[in-house]
């Protein structure tokens, strides 16, 4: 069985709507608040207030854990209600726990600021995604999904370099960064309302929900990207890792940099790719990035490989993060895209959270053990993906809307 193109030559994919460009400019200013806070956490976490890498691990992998239950809730939400007021109250959450985050004192009140950060992502999430899910079909989807993701990175390359450029402004002190990234991150609430949202099929259904209503080749996918998340863990100890190659704060703010700008151009044209070609295909290709950039960063003994392996990182991010929500919406029924989108999320936070306990534990003096087990066992899961064509073939054919 061939993977089916979602277009032909003689026919055009369909525009992409008012609703995706407007979604994406309200991902993008929420991730440069965002990213402006990101590779500012791990010096303040353990430079500022003393913490342990253990507990840097812990705070990242229990924050993004704790709050799957709430991507699971707010996806089955999402087919229930209107989904718009859900967006909403997520940006709006996340922009109190940036406002926590800087008004910490210790490592524990980290821990709540950026659960209530991540309980708005979770919140968030799933009706966001299945807002862009509906305005689309499997003909544009990848490129959509690509397009957003695209704009929100493009957040996460501003915001570091505004954090790099105000960092000699205020003389080394991190605790002004994390005020002025509370700015763009109410301005992505505000936009949020110029989403127009329409009825979907769910929209005030109150029949019982039950696992029989995801069919078996989505479970499938399901499996394999949550095996992937229990060996994928918080990118704060990429940068740790950095950090302990030799690199101070600019140089780690332009290392992420980099590797989200890389994570920017790339996300369009998967997306365009998995449209015409296959989701399984790009998916594979990605965790194959996956693994080489873990197995570099595992066996780098000089910092100047560091230059080479967050480009490569950034390209296995853009080839499976907005492809695996384009292929989850793919494989859903209509009136239960907001579910299928949150128990993805719901499962990868999961795993993120035992992958960041586990990494965080594991760490030793300079990380390289969780980064070679985890390329490792991401070049099996990308081998298995590409080879067991049979057991993924029907996941490729993707459902009409």
């Amino acid at each position: 069985m061939s993977d089916e193109p979602a277009t032909t030559p003689a026919r055009r994919a369909p525009r992409l709507s008012r609703n995706v460009y407007v979604v994406s400019a309200v991902s993008f200013f929420q991730d440069t608040a965002s990213e402006l806070l990101y590779p500012i956490l791990p010096f303040f976490v353990t430079g500022v207030l003393g913490a342990p890498p253990a507990v840097l691990g812990l705070i990242e992998g229990l924050a993004d854990g704790t709050a799957s239950a709430m991507k699971a809730a707010s996806g089955r939400l999402a087919d229930l209600r209107h989904r718009r007021p859900l967006v909403a109250a997520g940006y709006g959450i996340s922009a109190l726990g940036k406002a926590l985050l800087a008004l910490a004192g210790a490592w524990p009140m980290v821990l709540a600021a950026r659960f209530t950060d991540r309980v708005g992502k979770g919140l968030r999430g799933p009706p966001r995604d299945a807002i862009i899910a509906d305005d689309t079909t499997p003909a544009n989807r990848g490129r959509a999904f690509g397009f957003h993701r695209a704009a929100d990175t493009a957040g996460a390359v501003v915001g570091p370099l505004i954090g790099l450029g105000l960092f000699e402004l205020v003389d080394g002190d991190f605790r002004p960064l994390l005020w002025i990234a509370v700015i763009p991150a109410v301005l992505s609430v505000t936009l949020v309302f110029l989403v127009r949202e329409r009825p979907h099929p769910g929209l005030g259904n109150r029949r019982a929900w039950s696992l029989r209503g995801l069919p078996r080749r989505y479970w499938r996918v399901i499996t394999l990207i949550g095996l992937f998340a229990l060996v994928n863990f918080p990118d704060t100890l990429l940068l740790l890792r950095a950090d302990e190659l030799g690199y101070g704060f600019a140089g780690v703010v332009a290392l992420y940099v980099l590797y989200n700008l890389s994570y920017a151009v790339l996300s369009y044209p998967a997306g365009l790719g998995s449209d015409r070609r296959s989701r399984r295909v790009v998916f594979a290709a990605g965790l194959g990035l996956f693994a080489v950039a873990y197995l570099g960063f595992g066996l780098a003994g000089t910092p100047g490989w560091l230059w080479v392996l967050f480009p490569i990182y950034g390209g296995y991010t853009a080839l499976t993060d907005g492809i695996s929500r384009a292929w989850v919406a793919d494989l859903a029924p209509a009136d239960n895209r907001g579910t299928a989108l949150g128990i993805h999320a719901a499962i990868s936070g999961v795993g993120l959270l035992i992958a960041g306990v586990w990494a965080g534990l594991a760490w030793g003096d300079n990380g390289r053990i969780p980064f070679l087990i985890s390329g490792t066992a991401t070049a099996i899961l990308a081998v298995v993906l590409l080879t067991a064509r049979r057991l993924f073939a029907s996941a490729d054919l993707r459902p009409a809307t």
